[in-house]
């Protein structure tokens, strides 16, 4: 028996495999340092497991199928499954603003945003300094003239630091001591910046002194409660919300991550801001979307249909005008369109001669998004339904006209359903898109108008629009119930969408 001939592989074919097997070494090294920091030692494992199988596969000359799979679902896996995923774990937390960390780094905050000056306390010549792109703190001891680093991981000593007539520190070995310009312009991190000691924490006056403060809030672990020493209010740990709680109900703002259950996708029926508008900004929206669809599938096939003729003459200049709304930026566009519905000088009402507050009303307001919706969406349509005329056979007209069918019912009967075999999927796909059209409402009208009684929920705001501005613009952010409702809209867009692909498959047996 003759031995099997040895392939030769081609040239783009081994450039590939060199690109993919250079990406997932480096992606490897890249992702294992902060791993092995984080000490997760189960993601280190996935990573080597994953990188050795890449590296398995590329460098023999068997598996081709899976040389071809491997990347298809590493992206999948990394653009697809892992965001849903995360967005779903995400909506089983109160993760959010003032919940963000662990109890421990709360218990910091808490202590360490609490610091006032007490008579008496230490005083430092400040200079600030960065050191490996991180903000330090390079104090001088008035007393005793030492010199320390300080940082949010505490003091350390510093040495070979150079000092001026007012005490302060001109350079230090290692470290970059910003001009008065250059701190200035980063003061809010200045004042942020905490550093921790055995007797409380140091904070900066200003830019040239800084103070050993006292925390007028103290944790003790034996109540597992945090105690002002001003005051003596007391707040006792709430392992349920994550937040320390005192008998008032007020809460600290400093909070912590915790699994709240199903409490985030309960808020949608038990919060009356939400429950008791969710059922008509749901009809708006599936009004939004179909009308978005539709419309700009109508547009667009009625004028492929008329640039579809063989005696049209300039048609790849009708074609080049027809889709330029589509070539321009979609955010100027929308920006452009919300001032030429201006009530006082916009160009629609200064040409049509008209006084129409175009977004004080929700009747107009929902018409001028959908109006504008429309003029950037229809050249996709256009696009697609060219391509998709252009694929039906000419002979299936020709032979419908031979049985005497006139142009209504052969565009009825035959070209018609075998467009939408075509394009039907994508009129899901933009069905979905419009859904969730973030942009559209939030850059014309921002979901106005607004009733007087109710500034919260507007007259064209959508489910993903209205979301945002409860969980991110009430004064703090709310990621686990922002998720917890992408996973509602995420069901609500699936089901509709499952549906619409069960009559295509129906459809496609129909004209098999």
């Amino acid at each position: 028996m003759l031995p099997r001939p040895r392939r030769e592989l081609s040239t783009g074919f081994v450039v590939s495999r060199i690109l993919v097997l250079a990406v997932g070494s480096a992606v490897a090294f890249y992702a294992a340092p902060p791993l092995i920091a984080a000490e997760s030692w189960t993601g280190l494992t996935v990573l080597a497991a994953a990188t050795a199988l890449i590296a398995y596969i590329y460098l023999s000359r068997r598996h081709l199928p899976l040389k071809y799979l491997v990347p298809g679902t590493v992206f999948l896996i990394a653009f697809q499954i892992f965001p849903v995923l995360f967005t779903l774990s995400t909506a089983f937390t109160n993760f959010g603003e003032g919940h963000r960390g662990t109890k421990e780094e709360a218990i910091t905050s808490i202590q360490t945003s609490s610091v006032a000056q007490v008579p008496g306390s230490p005083e430092y010549n400040l200079s600030v300094a960065v050191r490996d792109g991180e903000l330090v703190f390079l104090l001088v001891d008035t007393a005793t003239k030492q010199v320390q680093a300080g940082t949010a991981a505490g003091l350390e000593p510093v040495s070979g630091a150079e000092l001026g007539l007012t005490g302060k520190v001109l350079s230090a070995p290692g470290f970059q001591v910003l001009t008065i310009p250059q701190a200035a312009a980063r003061g809010a991190e200045i004042s942020a910046l905490t550093v921790p000691t055995a007797e409380g924490a140091i904070k900066a006056n200003g830019l040239s002194r800084a103070f050993e403060g006292r925390a007028a809030k103290a944790y003790a672990p034996d109540c597992d409660c945090v105690t002002d020493s001003a005051t003596g209010q007391k707040w006792t740990a709430d392992p349920d919300e994550g937040a320390f709680v005192a008998a008032d109900g007020s809460r600290l703002a400093q909070g912590w991550q915790v699994n709240v259950g199903f409490s985030n996708f309960t808020r949608v029926f038990t919060d009356p801001r939400i429950s008791a508008h969710f059922l008509s900004l749901f009809a708006w929206d599936l009004l939004f979307a179909a009308a978005s669809v539709l419309g700009t599938f109508g547009i667009g096939l009625i004028a492929a249909l008329a640039l579809h003729g063989v005696k049209v003459r300039g048609t790849r200049l009708y074609r080049v005008l027809l889709v330029l709304p589509h070539a321009m930026p979609a955010f100027a566009m929308f920006l452009v369109w919300r001032d030429m519905f201006n009530t006082d000088f916009g160009l629609i009402n200064r040409v049509l001669g008209l006084h129409t507050d175009w977004f004080g009303e929700p009747v107009s307001a929902r018409f001028a998004v959908i109006l504008v919706n429309l003029w950037l969406g229809f050249p996709y349509m256009f696009l697609v339904t060219t391509g998709a005329l252009q694929a039906i056979p000419s002979e299936l007209g020709e032979a419908a006209r031979i049985d005497g069918a006139t142009p209504w019912h052969n565009f009825r009967r035959v070209t018609l359903p075998l467009l939408l075999i075509a394009v039907t999927p994508l009129l899901i796909s933009s069905f979905a898109f419009n859904f969730n059209n973030f942009n559209a409402i939030r850059l014309t009208t921002n979901g106005a108008p607004f009733s007087v009684d109710n500034t919260t929920v507007g007259g064209t705001d959508l489910l993903i629009t209205y979301t945002f501005r409860l969980a991110f613009e009430g004064g703090s952010a709310e990621f686990g119930f922002a998720a917890a409702i992408s996973v509602f809209i995420f069901i609500l867009v699936g089901i509709i969408s499952a549906l619409a692909f069960r009559r295509t498959r129906y459809q496609e047996e129909v004209y098999a």
